[in-house]
Order: structure tokens, then sequence, then C-alpha cells
């Protein structure tokens, strides 16, 4: 059993104490019950509800409140006029900023992708939407903007959002070629001769590759962002999963166009080509999908036996999916 009083960041089952109490309050009060658990114990009704949080949220699924599950809870509580927001460092995060972001996408202003952060993208559309509509341009979702926008969304329908749009159509402007394109390439730790030999493969075909080794998903999406990567591609190794699987962003009722279509195309033939089992294709929210600024997927494979043998294989299947995927017509 934990020590009473844990932090809420590093909670398992066993755990007890106040900080538990904390957690089971969260899950509640968006709607998920946490069962016959006492209050600030952590059993198995609290370690169900947490799995069906992370799975409904696109975090991985492992019945613990660590970091990521914690801070994702905490957003999960923030609605939309509980605070003023508006460019901050650290940047605001959270469900109020998510609805922020899709009314003004709505509204025809171009907020970037709709992932719960305050970054200047959103400020810049909420700039516009103040100036259009004749309020003071601070940049600030204060009552009176807040009423505006929300007056303004009672009228219209929920068109696609301009975020949507503005994705698909930089797609379809893009070089059908790998030749030039900026490619990143990130793993967390096991697979640096997998990424080495599938950076080879892909700068032979003319792509600029940048390469990413480091177990925090937000420092890979950093480096890759300040790169100016126009795709990004995780492995990440499962050692005891005979599975390949891949995911990519999606959230807040948002899906990334091109990562999906490149997860797809990933997901379709390599696991037979692998011989290994075909896992999930699924929409996640993890840091490296919600934070980086272009398509990215994270693919997941195992056991390592597979990625050792495989290797070649495994390289080839990604650049065919790749130059497929460069390819698309986006029409």
């Amino acid at each position: 059993m934990t020590t009473p009083g844990l932090d809420p960041v590093d909670l398992v089952p066993g755990a007890v104490g106040p900080a538990v109490a904390d957690v089971q309050h969260r899950l509640q009060a968006i709607g998920i019950p946490t069962g016959l658990d006492p209050q600030g114990f952590y059993g198995d009704g609290t370690r169900a509800a947490v799995e069906t949080f992370q799975y409904r949220r696109g975090l991985r699924v492992d019945g613990r409140c660590g970091p990521q599950t914690w801070s994702t809870l905490v957003e999960a509580g923030r609605r939309l006029g509980d605070r003023f927001l508006y460019r901050h460092r650290p940047m605001f995060r959270g469900d109020d900023v998510a609805e922020l972001q899709q009314r003004l996408s709505a509204l025809g202003f171009d907020t970037g992708r709709v992932d719960g952060i305050f970054g200047d993208t959103t400020s810049r559309a909420l700039g516009e939407f103040q100036r259009n509509v004749g309020l003071p341009v601070d940049g600030i979702a204060g009552p009176a903007t807040l009423q505006e926008l929300l007056r303004l969304s009672s009228r219209h329908e929920q068109p696609e959002l301009v975020t949507a749009v503005r994705d698909r159509e930089r797609l379809r402007q893009s070089p059908r070629t790998l030749a030039g394109r900026r490619v990143a390439i990130g793993e967390e730790g096991g697979l640096d001769a997998l990424v080495t030999a599938l950076r080879r493969i892909l700068v032979q075909r003319g792509a600029r590759v940048t390469t990413h080794h480091h177990p925090d998903g937000s420092v890979q999406a950093q480096e890759a962002n300040a790169a100016g990567a126009e795709v990004y591609l995780g492995l990440r190794l499962e050692a005891k999963a005979p599975r390949f699987s891949t995911a990519y962003y999606e959230g807040y009722r948002y899906a990334s166009p091109g990562g999906k279509l490149l997860a797809e195309l990933l997901h379709q033939d390599l696991p037979t080509e692998l011989g290994i089992l075909r896992g999930e294709c699924r929409g996640m929210s993890l840091p490296i999908l919600r934070e980086t600024r272009m398509p990215a997927v994270i693919c997941e494979l195992g056991p390592a036996a597979v990625v050792v043998e495989q290797s070649a294989i495994l390289c080839r299947g990604i650049l065919v999916a790749l130059g497929r995927w460069v390819g698309s017509s986006w029409e």
C-alpha cells in the first residue's frame, strides 16, 4: 500500500489518502463513477474508473493515475467561462480552451489544431474574432468576448471546423513525392538502430530527415516543431506485445486527417508482412500526437525479436506507406 496523502500524480491501486479522494471526486464530477470504493481508497472501482477515463481521453490504459492522466483529469474539469483565457506561459490547457477553439473555428476563425492548448494561433484567432465583432482586441476570452461568442454560435449550426478544412487543403497542396519533404522520426528508447536504418532509406529517397530520441513525448514534439517537420513518425517498442498498432491525434471532436490516413496505411499491410497480430488503429491524445503541429503517427510493435529480425521488412513497409501517403490526392 502506498503512503497516505501520496501526491496525485503518482497513484496506483492500493493507495489511500486525500489525493485519492480528489481523483475520485474529479472522476465523479465528469460522470465516471468509482464504484463501491470508500472515499480515499484506490480500489477496483477507482481503477476501473481511471481506465475508462484513460480510454475516453485517448491515453494509454493502465489503471494508474500518473502525471499524464492527472493533468488530463484536471483539464477535463475546466468549463468555458470558469477563468479568463489568454496567451500565458505556461500555456493554458483544458476543455475550456478546446471549446473556445471549436466555437471560433466553427465561425471561420482558424485556431489551429483543436487541442485544448491556448497557443499563438488560438490567440490570433481570438483577436480576429474580437476585431470582427467590434470588441477591444486584447486577446483575452473574458465575459464580454464569451458572451458575444456564445451569442453568435447559437445562430449557426455547427459546420465543419475551418481547422479541418485548412489541414486538408495544406495536404492537397503538398508535393506528391518524398523528395525534399521534412520527415521527423522519433523513438522513446531501445529502437535507435531501427530509426537509423529508416532514416538511411528515407534520405536515399530525397527526404530531409530529423531523428528524435527522448522518453518524453512533449520534448520530441517541441523538437519536431522546431525542425519544421511536415510529418512525424514515432516508433515505440512494446516488448511483451506481439502485435502492431498505430495511433494518430484525435480529441475534442477533431481528428487529424493526415495523421489518420497515414496510420491507416501503416496498419493496412505491415502486421501481415511482419507476421504479428494486428492491433488497433485509433485516435489518441498522447503528448507527441497532441502537441506536434504536423500530421503525426505512433507505431507500437513487438516483441523485440520481431523488430530486430524483421527490421528490413519494417523499413520497407514504412517507406511504401509514406510513399502512398504523400501521393494521396486529398480531393
